[in-house]
């Protein structure tokens, strides 16, 4: 019986259509730079809605209260004179008839498109000096380097209270009541884990990344040396050993350490930030030059199971039908 060797293979996968598959591609490209792109955007505009607007309102309430000088009465009724002179200096009058220093309004007019005094006049003793503490004090650039300042002070501060014990009871107890809300600690945990994995200092120094068969033979997981363990365990394995951090998917900063024979182990050829970008993508980041090693040797890659073995030559193929 001969074999057709140009029929396709069943096991195969289907081929895409050309369209669709160049439409993924595309996709491909552009998703990670677009949802970087997003996410920022959506962060700065959800920092500027609850926490800049608030605060630079609160600033600029806070500065009109504090320092508006709004009088009444300075000239007689009837009296059409616009600038008052007295002893604390010039107050020019409003329409309404309030007086507000002439500094004030002369500021005010010229920050306005429309440098007239008649637009200037029309607005009330708080509106111009609600548009004088903008242009005085420029905010909201202002404000916000106000709020920087102030809140990387708070940030020390709550460090240095956290460094002391009493900072980590009222934490421990705030967490406590937290784990009771049954939603609520859910997105708590996760949100925790992720900070803890980016802002605070590593307690465990990886010296490198190796392959571990874990959980049984044939089954390879990756892990971080972190030490050569115990001098007991060395003794009774008469053999260097390691202590391996067994990092867990999606997750890498949640794992358990087992002590394995160092002969048991296989070095990777990668970084430790390739290997978090494996853990957490569940296996679908592989670090480049891997990438680039099995593309180079595809025939040291076993064939998949079920595949057509390829004939020793067309002669035996023939004699065989």
């Amino acid at each position: 019986m001969a074999i057709d060797l140009d029929s396709p293979n069943q096991n195969n996968k289907p081929a895409r259509h050309p369209f669709r598959q160049a439409v993924l591609r595309g996709l491909a490209v552009i998703s990670p730079p677009l949802f970087t792109v997003l996410i920022f955007a959506w962060a700065i505009s959800t920092t500027n809605r609850y926490v800049l607007g608030p605060v630079t309102g609160w600033v600029h309430e806070g500065l009109v209260w504090g320092l508006k000088d709004i009088r009444e009465g300075l000239l007689p009724e009837g009296s059409t004179e616009r600038v008052a002179k007295i002893a604390d200096g010039a107050y020019y009058r409003l329409d309404n008839g309030e007086f507000v220093p002439e500094h004030v309004f002369g500021l005010v007019q010229q920050g306005l498109k429309d440098k007239t005094a008649q637009k200037t006049s029309k607005m009330t003793g708080e509106e111009v000096y609600g548009k004088w503490v903008d242009l005085r004090f420029r905010l909201p650039y202002s404000a916000i380097v106000i709020f920087l300042a102030l809140f990387t002070l708070l940030l020390y501060l709550l460090g240095k209270f956290m460094a002391a014990g009493i900072g980590r009871f009222f934490v421990h107890r705030f967490e406590r009541g937290i784990h009771r809300l049954p939603l609520v600690r859910s997105v708590y945990s996760s949100v925790k884990q992720v900070s803890d994995f980016l802002f605070s200092e590593p307690e465990i120094e990886y010296t490198r990344v190796v392959a571990v068969e874990y959980p049984r033979k044939g089954v390879w997981s990756l892990g971080f040396v972190t030490g050569e363990s115990m001098l007991d365990i060395r003794a009774a394995a008469n053999e260097p050993i390691l202590s391996v951090l067994m990092a867990t998917s999606p997750m890498p900063v949640t794992g358990f350490t087992i002590t394995v024979r160092k002969s048991e182990t296989i070095d990777l050829n990668i970084t430790v930030e390739q290997a978090f970008q494996f853990i957490v993508s569940c296996g679908v980041v592989v670090p480049p030059q891997q990438l680039q090693q099995m593309l180079s040797v595809p025939d040291a890659l076993p064939a998949p199971a079920g595949s057509a073995q390829p004939a020793a030559s067309e002669q035996e193929v023939v004699d065989g039908g």
